[in-house]
Parts: structure tokens; sequence; C-alpha cells
């Protein structure tokens, strides 16, 4: 027996409904806000993640799927989306078809970390990047189309936390000045946190180990040294999700773990699923080209895990519809009547309406038990007097009425009373 490799998972086709449910309802509303979708590859260029997403990571220090492959060439499968798209933004010259670029995607992302309930080796992403505008109205853009998809997916207790980590400029006296603040306090700290001390010490304010936080509580907050100009961005994108009904909290704690962020980050946060955790996160991220060598274009995105998303709907006790069932399951009585079922369920699959038929040999009481358990709309039950009459009576399981229906009507019939 071969298992599964450790913190993957299968997605079985009793589940996959949901996942559609979600993925569907996430198309439509990326629709609404006029994103188009990208896919881009699962395997990029190592480089692409160093420079991109940052070598003080975690992805990237301790994450990455990483190997040598036969030409001797580093790739990584990508840990996240957002690298990949940029470089797709570049590569493909996306800005010569006009501005702003506003992308969606669906992405699988792999992550070498210990496999915890949401978080695993091999999760999925949905996110949209929106390239091209530096005005805050991007920002709040992006993140009322979040709302707007929690809301119709029917999710009630998830929070919006927002915050600014400013410009380059800010962050350089903020970053002196938690130096100096936990300079002292390092020898009780982690060892992450000791390294990031150096490298970045606003990814201490990110640390997930308990008597880190309870030191991060106390120190300086950003919001002291945002500049002029980063303080107006934020106080507008702030002004604008309240005129646009979006509810959230400022909380200077949101930093994000990813070193392209700059000016606005938030989270949307739940505890529907136990402790508090993140649901999705962004923000902007206007030099990231930069950081991968090419023009610098401002840029706006998030993204979030689905497997953590359908965790908190059902925790939630979200409502998600039931795959869809079967119109019509064709029983046949001895070997001819079930090759004309065969014959006469593909005809109506090719108008559109779904339909099924034994592929078991199974008595007539054991098919209508299985069209039960595949909760047909109807059942018809085929024999030589059917064949000889040329038609069938349709069975509707909901209430047991019968309608005798000629074959060369059947469709017809179905498709009317779908209406």
């Amino acid at each position: 027996m071969i298992n599964i490799a450790k913190g993957m998972k299968d997605v079985l086709p009793s589940q996959s409904h949901k996942w559609q449910y979600v993925e569907e309802t996430a198309r439509e509303v990326a629709h609404d806000f006029g994103f188009k979708e990208i896919r881009t590859p699962v395997l990029e260029h190592t480089e692409l993640f160093l420079r991109g997403v940052g070598d003080t990571t975690d992805i990237v220090n301790k994450e990455m799927y990483t190997f040598t492959d036969k030409g001797n060439r580093s790739v990584t499968l990508k840990p996240e989306g957002t690298a990949g798209v940029a470089r797709s933004f570049v590569e493909n010259a996306m800005s010569n078809d006009g501005l702003p670029a506003k992308m969606y995607y669906f992405s699988p992302a792999f992550r070498y970390e210990r496999p915890q309930a949401g978080r695993l080796r091999e999760h999925h992403q949905f996110g949209v990047e929106l390239y091209g505008s530096k005005e805050p109205q991007a920002d709040a853009e992006v993140i009322t189309l979040v709302d707007v998809f929690y809301k119709r997916l029917g999710l009630k207790n998830v929070k919006l936390q927002l915050n600014s980590i400013g410009c380059a400029e800010c962050r350089k006296a903020y970053a002196q000045a938690l130096k100096e603040y936990f300079r002292p306090h390092l020898a009780d700290m982690c060892a992450d946190c000791n390294s990031r001390f150096e490298k970045n010490p606003m990814r201490m304010l990110d640390c997930k180990e308990e008597r880190c936080k309870k030191l991060t509580a106390g120190a300086p907050k950003i919001s002291d040294y945002l500049c002029d100009d980063c303080r107006a961005h934020f106080n507008e994108v702030c002004s604008l999700l309240e005129a646009s009904g979006v509810e959230f909290e400022v909380n200077p704690s949101v930093v994000r773990g990813l070193d392209y962020y700059g000016r606005t980050v938030f989270e949307f946060v739940s505890n529907a699923a136990g402790a508090q955790g993140t649901v999705c996160g962004g923000g902007r991220y206007d030099t990231l080209l930069e950081q991968i060598g090419e023009k610098p274009v401002p840029a706006v995105g998030f993204g979030g895990g689905i497997e953590r998303l359908l965790m908190v709907m059902e925790a939630e006790g979200v409502n998600i519809p039931e795959s869809k069932k079967p119109r019509i399951y064709v029983a046949g009585m001895d070997e001819s009547s079930r090759k004309f079922a065969f014959v006469l369920v593909n005809r109506l699959r090719k108008c559109g309406i779904s339909a099924e038929c034994d592929l078991m040999e199974r008595s007539v009481k054991a098919q209508f038990k299985y069209a039960d358990k595949l909760g047909a709309e109807y059942v018809a039950v085929i024999g030589g007097n059917e064949l000889e009459s040329g038609a069938v009576n349709l069975k509707k399981m909901s209430d047991g009425t019968q309608c005798a229906v000629k074959f060369d009507d059947i469709i017809t019939y179905l498709k009317k009373e779908k209406k």
C-alpha cells in the first residue's frame, strides 16, 4: 500500500462540490470587480522567490521545495502566487494592454512546514493582483472584493484587520526604534527573532511564540513613524472602506510575513475554527518588480488558502449547496433493455440532461436503490414491454408520481419540467 505523502490531502468526489462552490463564487465576485483569470506555472526559477519573497522570510529560509533540475538549474515549486504573477506581468508586457491590470488566480502552493489543521504542505490559494495604480482606491477595491466574497459565501464572523507599514523611509526609522526596544530582551526571545533582529526587525512582530508575543505587545507602533504621504494614503484607504460599508479594525501588529509589502497591509481573521487564524492576507507591494530587477510598477493584492476558508465555513455552519444530482436514472431489466438504456442516456447527455444507467449488471431493485442513493430526480425502468411500445413511465422520486412518456419525447419532457 502506497500512502499519500505527508502534508498532502486528497479532495474526494464527496467533497469536491464544496471546492467548486467556493471557486465559482470567487470567479463571480472577481468578474463583478473586473478581474480576469491568470494561470502561471507551478514551477519557477528559485531566484524569483529569493528576490521577490525575500531571503529573510520563513518561506525562503525554511519552507521552499527547491531542487536542481536535469539542466542543473535551481527551480522551486511556488510557495505563493504573487511572485509568479509579477514575473508574468513583466515577461508578457501586460502594461502595454493598458493599466490597471486586474488579475485573479487559483493556484496550488507548496511549503515544507509542520502539517496542522488548515496548513498543509500543498495547499491551494485564491488571490487577486492589481497592477498600475498607486492610489488608495486600488487598495480599497481589493479589500472590498475580499469582503464581498466572504459575505457572498455566507460568512458572518470573519473580521478585517488593517495597518500601514509605511514606505522604505518610514520603515528605516521604525526599524531603528524596534532595535532599541528589543535589544535588551533578545536573550528572552526565540532563535528566529534573534535572527530577524539584524535582518528585518519588523518580522519580529509577526512571531507566534508566546514568550515573544508578550514582548512585542509593548513594542513601538509603526503609526508613530509614518511620513505625511503614507499617513494620508492610509487615512484615505480607511475613509473609502468606511464609505463602502466595510467594517475593519486598525491593528498595528499586522505586518505580513513577506518582504515585498509596503504601506497598506491587511488580514481577514476568524476564531470560528478555534484559535484566531488568518483566513487571507494581502496589501500593497509597489517595490516588488524592482526587487526582481524590473522597472517598478505599483501593485496591490491578496492571497487566501481555500482549505482554511472551508474550515471556517464549516465551523460557522455555512450552508453549501449539494453537488448536482442526475435528472434521470434509466434502469434496464435485461441485456437488450440495458443496452437501450445506455444509448438513451447518452442521447440525453448530448442534449445537456444529466443521466445515469446501470454499469454493474444490478437487479432492477438494486438499480432503484442506487438511483435513490444518487439522488436522481426521475427513474425510468425499461423492459420488453417498453421497448415494444416505444414509451416508458417516468417516476418522480420526490413524490412517487408517474407519467407515461414516449422515448422520442423524453428530452422535451425533462427540459419542460426543469423550467
